[in-house]
């Protein structure tokens, strides 16, 4: 089964509700990139009138954790995955329609067959951007994920 927008938007309303009721959608997946948005609203809302850190957070999650499941789903292996840490930088108020774009899925590959060949668990960062509707930079943030082969 191949992880589509929808599919992984289903997936966030049953697993990840807080992500769902905050608006965090996936809009487009690939091998090499995912894009996820999130509208600035009353309920993902800071008393500064800007996005909630944590509601940028989750979005900017999700667009590097639906590329390690892709890649773990076409390995055909049985693999965890989990943040291990996590760096953020705020640029700028987050308001309005904001993407967060990861195209670092290239990393992933070699770091699922380092964990296929070794069995030893494989740790690699992957970051995310947060772009605004005029296409200014709001936020970065940098995943370390860590993944290992199961069983």
């Amino acid at each position: 089964m191949k992880l589509t927008p929808g599919k992984l938007n289903k997936y966030l309303m049953i697993k990840l509700p807080s992500a769902w009721l905050t608006g965090v959608r996936v809009i487009s997946i690939d091998n090499e990139k995912c894009l996820v948005g999130v509208r600035h609203r009353w309920i993902n809302q800071n008393p500064f009138n800007s996005m909630y850190f944590a509601v940028q957070a989750m979005a900017a999650e999700l667009s590097t954790g639906a590329l390690v499941m892709t890649h773990i789903q076409n390995s055909g292996k049985k693999i965890s995955m989990l943040v291990a840490q996590n760096k953020s930088v705020f640029i700028k108020k987050a308001t309005g329609r904001i993407q967060f774009i990861c195209n670092e899925g290239h990393l992933i590959s070699g770091a699922i067959e380092q964990a296929l060949t070794t069995g030893e668990g494989q740790t690699f960062w992957m970051r995310s951007r947060g772009i605004d509707e005029d296409g200014v930079e709001v936020s970065t943030f940098d995943f370390e994920w860590t993944i290992k082969a199961k069983g």
